[in-house]
């Protein structure tokens, strides 16, 4: 019988899980959850979406867009779970966090070839084996892993952002609009004129932080920076941030605000809502004095505060090969942020690469070749890349994506075309069957 064990049940493991079942393979997922949890973590359910409940953009002209596409087409369990969960956010998919993760879990554990079990690893075992632990891997797997590889992590550190009760917010303050009115108004928008602004950047940068073992705001990861983080950066950093008012107009004044905190929905009865940007490390009473500055907000309900963790990443381009496995056993694979990817979606399509590849080896088939063409293929050679000196994380992103042969002036034009070229190399990959 082919066998396979999957460690970790977040948006990779899931998914790694999931593509291996539908090729035959026995899986053995292992989930330390509800066994064990971390402070980031809120429910049992797999899939759980830790800081915001976006997926970002849907449209092919952006990378993220474009690696949704590929794994769309190509069966990924987590876009199908988020498909069926979306919530309105403009061009963003954005789904209904706790729907997300609890129709992934049904997905897991009705499937026939998948054993579900509650425990935590402490140890890096035999193959074939994907680990997926995440960047919140426990201490003791995060010291096994270090061991086995007998190298040192990088560290970076993320941040979670608030999230509000709709019936708290006051809407004489605030109205409905996406920005440039793109698609439908999905944003709940808060303005703050000059002096509400600078009043809640004094009081944003001096409010009381909590304590982050080891936590310098160098070490954080760009993509997640808390939002007294970017403050400290300069007064009108947030204003060219997450405050920016371009493209809103505020119908009390029928103008531009000075700046503007957005909020999306955070679920699918549209009850909760997040604070768009608002990743913050701030102690919890400090967050509730100071957010609520923000005029919409003064009454607001938070049902759950920001909070910050650390991540972990593994220096993947001396330890790892283009399908995420160790380079000197290529029957033990990593996936997900601990390998470089960054983000939700790049984390599902380095669980789907490396169980693909993972079924190849377990049934003797051919590996499949995702070409740098395509954004599955450019992020999982990226994170192998053995010539970058200094690996950071990174999301997809176009600039790895191998270029056009013809050039294409305006940005959005030649985007598309990149994205209509990789997903005629997919629809062909599907249709001769290599994957």
């Amino acid at each position: 019988m082919n066998k396979a064990t999957v460690i970790g049940a977040g948006l990779a493991g899931s998914e790694a899980a999931w593509q291996l079942a539908q090729r035959g393979i026995q899986v053995e997922l292992i989930e330390m959850k509800p066994h064990k949890m971390t402070p980031a973590h809120h429910s049992a359910n797999f899939g759980e979406l830790v800081c915001s409940n976006s997926l970002r953009g849907d449209r092919l002209e952006n990378a993220v867009g474009l690696l949704k596409e590929e794994l769309r087409r190509l069966g990924s369990l987590i876009i199908s779970c988020a498909d069926a969960t979306r919530v309105e956010a403009g061009g963003c998919l954005a789904v209904d966090r706790e729907g997300f993760s609890a129709l992934i879990t049904q997905r897991l554990k009705e499937h026939p070839n998948i054993t579900v079990v509650a425990k935590e690893v402490t140890e890096v075992p035999q193959g074939p084996v994907i680990v997926a632990t995440g960047p919140l891997t426990s201490d003791a797997m995060a010291d096994a892993i270090g061991k086995y590889f007998g190298q040192d992590y990088l560290h970076f550190f993320d941040a979670a952002a608030p999230l509000v009760t709709a019936d708290s917010i006051d809407m004489t303050k605030a109205w409905w609009q996406s920005r440039y009115d793109r698609g439908t108004p999905d944003y709940i928008n808060c303005a703050m004129n000059k002096a509400e602004y600078e009043a809640f950047i004094r009081e944003l940068v001096s409010a009381e932080e909590a304590e982050v073992h080891g936590f310098e705001d160098k070490n954080v990861f760009e993509g997640c920076m808390p939002v007294e983080v970017m403050a400290r950066r300069g007064f009108e950093t947030l204003r060219y941030g997450p405050l920016k008012p371009v493209g809103l107009t505020d119908p009390a004044t029928g103008k531009e605000p000075y700046a503007v905190v957005q909020l999306r929905q955070d679920n699918a009865a549209k009850s909760v809502f997040n604070l768009v940007g608002f990743q913050t490390h701030l102690k919890f009473g400090e967050q509730k004095r100071v957010f609520s500055m923000i005029p919409a907000l003064r009454d607001a309900n938070f049902v759950r505060y920001g909070v910050m963790h650390r991540n972990t990443f593994l220096r993947s381009p001396k330890l790892l090969d283009r399908y995420y496995a160790d380079r000197r056993d290529p029957l033990v694979a990593f996936a997900g942020q601990m390998t470089g990817v960054e983000g939700y979606v790049e984390s599902c399509a380095s669980g789907y690469l490396a169980a693909v590849a993972m079924a190849a080896k377990i049934l003797g088939k051919p590996l499949p070749d995702f070409p740098n063409t395509t954004a599955i293929g450019a992020l999982g050679l990226y994170i192998s890349d053995e010539r970058i000196a200094d690996f950071q994380p990174m999301n997809i992103n176009f600039s790895i994506i191998a270029p056009l042969e013809q050039r294409i002036r305006k940005k959005a034009e030649k985007n598309l075309a990149l994205a209509n070229r990789s997903l005629a190399v997919i629809d062909t990959m599907i249709k001769e069957e290599q994957i």
